[in-house]
């Protein structure tokens, strides 16, 4: 009887043994490794979550990253932005390449090549509607005005870049690839337009051109100011590689990196080319400032205007985008021609 206590005993002995032994390893978090092998497991662990968070911030930066303007803000922009304000006066540009615009300046589109795609944005008005810029939840803003001031609160709203739209197309253009990623995009387009451009003047010169003409263009806005157009609208376009040349005065303007001057309806003779462009203003007031100015004597004795070289186009088809540019092409010839 008693050997078989004793039997009984060392066996529920052996039982507490065994349980307490897998309640140890079933607490080990190793899985019963040795501590070499548990070193390993942590170091591996460790490595693991370092890796995955190195992935975390490769997908954060690629999801951005930064572009200079050209005022010197170095911005932080998304790299595949969805939601674009575009505040400036080459809106063309950004119809022409896709860009998704939520808003623009959209006062006065009555006219204007791009008038039935740019009808379809919301807009922002002039001088900007912070409240509007705000309601409309843009990831990328580009404005053309280089007040500080207004570039800080808009910047507050969204990543802001001062974007310069009196430079050249093909300056605009490839500012605009390196901004959206649609460097061969516009490249692309930039050789096609461009060779289109210069079979265009390469008739013109054959047809109806001489060489060495100089053009200039005028328009009158309200107040009864004129004013002598040069970096900003039809110029870009007609003092461009291969096509009519700006008399001196306007060269001095251009190298001051103005879009345009106010002269007095006196000096324009001084700026006057070979070929006179009238833009027709928009507003009632400035429209009798144009009909005054071409009834005047100084007007009439305008060498261009003698010989019958003065052409009249509405000012809101006078711009230098893209889409514009491209209409262009065929409108020019034909206006010479007459």
């Amino acid at each position: 009887m008693k050997i078989a206590r004793k039997t009984v005993a060392a066996m529920a002995m052996t039982a507490v043994v065994g349980m307490m032994l897998l309640a140890c390893t079933n607490g080990n978090t190793d899985g019963g490794l040795t501590g070499t092998e548990a070193g390993n497991r942590t170091a591996a662990d460790t490595a693991a979550k370092q890796e995955s968070h190195e992935r975390t911030s490769s997908s954060e930066k690629a999801a951005t990253r930064v572009y200079n303007d050209y005022k010197g803000h170095a911005v932080t922009i998304p790299a595949a932005p969805k939601r674009v304000i575009f505040a400036g006066e080459t809106t063309g540009d950004l119809i022409e390449l896709g860009i998704p615009l939520v808003g623009i300046f959209g006062n006065n589109l009555e006219g204007r090549i791009y008038q039935k795609e740019a009808a379809k944005i919301e807009n922002v008005g002039f001088p900007i509607s912070l409240e509007k810029v705000v309601s409309l939840n843009p990831d990328l803003i580009l404005v053309a005005s280089t007040d500080e001031n207004a570039y800080a609160q808009l910047a507050k709203i969204a990543p802001t870049i001062m974007f310069d739209t009196f430079a050249g197309l093909d300056t605009r253009m490839k500012e605009l690839g390196l901004i959206f990623d649609k460097q061969k995009e516009t490249a692309d387009w930039l050789q096609s337009y461009n060779a289109k451009a210069e079979e265009m003047w390469k008739k013109l010169y054959a047809t109806v051109l001489k060489p060495g003409e100089t053009a200039s263009v005028f328009t009158f806005y309200p107040g009864d100011r004129l004013f002598v157009m040069a970096r900003a609208g039809l110029p870009q376009m007609l003092y461009g590689e291969g096509g009519l040349k700006p008399t001196a005065p306007i060269r001095e303007v251009l190298d001051s990196n103005q879009g345009f001057r106010q002269i007095s309806a006196e000096a324009i003779g001084d700026f006057a080319g070979d070929r006179i462009f009238i833009l027709d203003p928009v507003a009632d007031e400035a429209k009798q400032s144009t009909e005054k100015l071409l009834n005047s004597p100084v007007w009439k004795n305008l060498p261009a205007v003698k010989n019958g070289h003065v052409y009249r186009m509405y000012i809101q088809k006078s711009d230098s985008d893209a889409v514009t540019r491209k209409w262009m092409l065929e409108e020019l010839p034909r206006m010479l021609a007459k």
